[in-house]
Parts: structure tokens; sequence; C-alpha cells
């Protein structure tokens, strides 16, 4: 897709602002080794050049980059925050640290933007209409209202300039991640991945009927079930930037003194919220993604509220029993079962080996066999599960990685509500469930028979795919294509490099040349000026283009 010459000019604008940040915090060898270097001013460039901070750590100075970026960036910080699998402890340690220090947006604004989304007058579409922000972030902002029913509402408004910086970030980072990935050191993080796994993140994050929608979905599949609260949905009110939905007032779950003046129980607590959970994870493979204390709210009836649904995983049945499998095989101490879950459930980003990888499984079995699954440390379990894959370059699918992160967290906070709390007795019986449900004979039918069709579908395009085959080899039209990686780059600066020998060359003919005919005879200055000012300023341009390009 062709862009706007405009859209153009501010990315460039962007990119040097990038540039001239990432400098400042000491990785200028970074920018010059992506070739990012010509996006800032060649009087700035001693900036690439500038040793670090020696009394910050490479992941503090990483921190205070991100935030110093803004919000896309700082979202993308949190995003890589969740992926111990790919980052080390003391950078998840910094990024996990990073807050939005967003101001709100004018209160005037936020009610062009209701009206504009929803067609109408800020006094006709509520009762009222609170101009002051409950609270604000990098994508939105929530006002508090009242519907003409009566009911007290919350406002979920974009900002109204947030989809457009998200995207010339989101392209910028598009557009540099492949250079990033002909880094050794950062090609194993996979840049491309990375961010497209944020692009789709934070751009479902901007579209809030989508939340919304997400939000209808859990009230439905916990209409039956008293203990947990989903916000009602204003679907007449929301739109892709604005999202209306019941106000929830009560007490963030992690506050045990007004728990405990609410007359509720903390303990009970922790077992409903870890029971809520995961039932969404292995009944309805559609799980919170983010269930910190600040997204759970307490209500007076001691039911929880889920707030915030623009994070949310979702988990197929394939998945779900080879996580069952994972447990089962931790206790009954399966070393073989082990290597191949493994190995099933990390993506390789480079040669495993297998007999270290079969070596530290049956280390990492040992530590936990023999200890009963309620009195698992399922927390510390997985933590040790995620830095054994990212040992053996196995990375996690996001959406696993998601859940395994959503799993610590929780196993977290349900020990503060009860030090006696273990998140391993909880998920006992949802196990029990999968298992009982995987050998139930309606489901070893329905399997044997799908995956009977699925043979039969091979078996009958086999012929046809191997008539194909002889067909293309009989004609001599067989190929096969080799696709390079990282060679445009190379040819790049090769093409830079002989167009600057080239103008080299002519500029010393053009000075040679005009100081002989300038030699030989004085009646032909009118061609050996020109030709000397024409050279000049070919000399000039080319020295130009080389001290930009900090390559002198």
């Amino acid at each position: 897709m062709e862009r706007h010459p405009l859209q153009v000019l501010r990315n460039i604008g962007r990119a040097g602002e990038i540039v001239s940040v990432l400098a400042s915090h000491g990785f200028g060898d970074v920018v010059e080794r992506i070739g990012l270097q010509k996006y800032i001013r060649w009087g700035k460039r001693r900036l690439l050049r500038r040793p670090p901070e020696t009394q910050l750590t490479t992941a503090q100075r990483v921190r205070l980059t991100l935030e110093t970026l803004g919000p896309t960036f700082i979202k993308f910080g949190q995003v890589l925050s969740t992926r111990p699998d790919l980052m080390s402890d003391d950078i998840i340690q910094e990024l996990s640290q990073l807050q939005e220090q967003v101001p709100p947006f004018d209160g005037d604004l936020a009610v062009a933007q209701v009206e504009a989304e929803l067609g109408g007058n800020i006094d006709k579409l509520f009762a009222e209409f609170d101009r002051q922000p409950l609270a604000a972030g990098s994508l939105g902002q929530v006002h508090r209202a009242r519907h003409h029913d009566g009911s007290e509402l919350a406002i979920k408004i974009r900002r109204p300039d947030a989809l457009a910086n998200v995207e010339r970030d989101l392209a910028l980072m598009a557009e540099t991640a492949p250079a990033f990935a002909m880094i050794p050191q950062f090609a194993v993080f996979d840049p491309p991945g990375l961010v497209a796994q944020f692009s789709r993140t934070v751009r479902r994050e901007l579209n809030f009927r989508r939340e919304g929608k997400t939000m209808v979905e859990f009230r439905r599949l916990f209409a039956r079930d008293a203990t947990l609260h989903v916000p009602l949905v204003y679907e007449d009110l929301t739109t892709d930037a604005v999202l209306t939905m019941e106000f929830v007032s009560g007490v963030r779950a992690d506050d045990i003194d007004g728990l405990r003046k609410m007359g509720l129980e903390p303990r009970q607590l922790a077992a409903n919220g870890a029971r809520i959970f995961l039932k969404q994870v292995f009944e309805f493979g559609l799980f919170h993604g983010d269930p910190h204390p600040g997204n759970l709210r307490v209500l007076k009836d001691g039911s929880i509220a889920l707030l915030d649904f623009g994070m949310v995983g979702i988990l197929e049945a394939t998945m779900r029993d080879q996580l069952v499998d994972l447990l089962v095989t931790v206790v009954r101490n399966r070393v073989d079962q082990g290597v191949t879950l493994v190995q099933q459930l990390g993506q390789a980003t480079g040669p495993v080996n297998v007999v270290l990888l079969r070596a530290d499984v049956a280390d990492f079995l040992d530590r936990y066999y023999g200890v009963p699954l309620d009195q698992l440390n399922i927390g510390r379990m997985l933590g040790d599960f995620i830095s054994l894959m990212s040992s053996h370059s196995l990375r996690c699918p996001a959406d696993l990685m998601l859940l395994l992160r959503a799993l610590i967290s929780l196993d977290g906070l349900g020990r503060k509500l009860d030090p006696t709390f273990n998140l391993a007795a909880e998920v006992a019986p949802f196990i029990e469930q999968v298992v009982r449900r995987r050998y139930d004979p309606k489901q070893l039918l329905a399997r044997a028979v799908s995956e009977a069709g699925a043979f039969l579908q091979v078996a009958h395009d086999l012929p046809l795919s191997l008539n194909r085959t002889i067909q293309k080899l009989s004609q001599d039209d067989l190929r096969i294509q080799l696709e390079h990686q990282g060679l445009n780059k190379l040819i790049h600066e090769f093409d830079r490099s002989s167009n600057r020998i080239v103008v080299g060359l002519v500029t010393s003919a053009l000075v040679v040349s005009s100081a002989l005919v300038l030699r030989s005879d004085s009646a032909s200055y009118w061609l050996a000026i020109p030709i000397f000012l024409l050279s000049g300023l070919l000399g000039i341009w080319l020295i130009y283009g080389i001290l930009t390009s900090g390559r002198l």
C-alpha cells in the first residue's frame, strides 16, 4: 500500500526522535549497526559514540529509553515484560516497573469525541456526563456518566490522536525489525515476530467495540456463576472509539483490610478467584490475560468483578490437553513424555540438542517429583519450565506465554490473600475433569471419526499431488525457489559505495581537465571555470554525503 507523502515525512521526524533517544541512552552502537544514523543530524552524531551511563545497568537504560519514547513503546515494554522466555530476569524486573505517566486530555475533547462517535448531543445521549476523567491511559481515558434510566456508567474514550500515533510507531517498528534481526544478539528474540505480536495486541486494545464484544461473551459464559461479575456493556452506545459499560464500584482484590471491613474472608476470595480463572482456561479456552489486582474488584456480595478486557488469551483444546499432560508428567516423572511435550509446546528458533534437553527435563522433573499435586508450587514450577524452554531456544506461543504469566500472577495474589493458598490444589479438579472428558467414549468416537476423515482426505489428495509432480518432472518444469535473507542491505551498501567511487572519479577528472584547459589556453576560461565550479560542487556534495552517513 502506497503511503501518503505527509505520512512519510511524519515517520522521518519520529525516526529522528527515536534515534536521538537511543543514542542519548548509550545505544549508539545499535543505531549504527542497524543503519539508522542517517536519521540523526550530523552535529549530534557525537552522541552515537558517547559511552553509556556507567551508574546505570543495561536493563535500566532499556526501561528509561522506552519511557522516553512514549506510550506505544511503554506498551511494547509491558508486553516484553511478560516474555521471560526471551528476556533476562533483570530486564523483566525493570520492564515490569513501566508505568504510563500520561496526562488526561481535555474534557471538552472527550465530549466532542463521544458526540462524533455516537452521533448526538452529550446531554441527549446521557442524563449526566462528568467532564473530569476518573483515570487516564495512553490509549484513552474513563469518564463517569449516568444513563437516562438512572444507571451509573463508565465511558471509556479513545484519545483523538491515539490511532495515528500508534500506527506511526508500529510502521517504524515493522521497518526496523528486519535490521535488528540481522544482528546476532537480537536475532534470537525474533524482532519481526515480536513486533507482529505486539501490533496485534495493541490494535485489539485500540478497538473498543471488540473489547465490548469480549465482555458480552464473558458475561454469557458466566451467566450462571454468581461468583463472577462482568460489567454490562451498552452496545447501542459503543463504537470503535467509545465503550459504554456499567460502572463497578468495589474494593481492590489485594486490599485485605478493605475486604475484612466488608465482612469478606480473603481466603475464600483467593479460592473463588482461582476457580473462576481456571474455569475460563480449562472449560472455555478463553481467559482474561491480565488478572492483576488493579483489574479485579470485589463487590459487597463477595463476587469478583473483572475489568479491562483489552488483553484476552485463547487456548485451543490441543494446547489445553498438552498443558494437562505437562502437569501429569511432573507428578508421574515421565522423562520421555516430558521431552516430547517440551518440543510440542515450544517453537524451535534454532537447532535443539535433544540429549542435553533430555538431561535438563529429567533434572526439572526430579525437582518436583514426589510432591503431591495439592502441595505443588505451581508458580515456581512454571517459572522453571519457562527457563528450561528458553535455555534450549524453544519459544512459547504467545497465548500460552500469556497464560503462564497470568497463572504466576494469580498464584502470587492468592498467596497474598491466603498464606496457605496453593494454586495447584485448585488446578487438580480441572485436570481430573479434562482427563475424564478425554477418555469419554463419545469423545473417543468423535476424535476417531475426525482423524479418519483427515486421513481419507490426505489419501484422496495424494495421487493428484504425485501426478502433478511427475508431470512437472517429465516436462522439465519442476523448480526449486531459493530465497536469500539479508542480501538487500548488502547490495544497497555496494550500490552506495560504487556510486560514491564513480562521483569521486568524475569529480577528479573534471578538476584535472579544467586545470589543464586553464593552463593551456586563457581564451577557454568561459569553458574551464564552469567545469571547475561543477566539479567543486560535486566534491562538496560527496564530502557532505559521507559526513552525514556517519562513516567517515
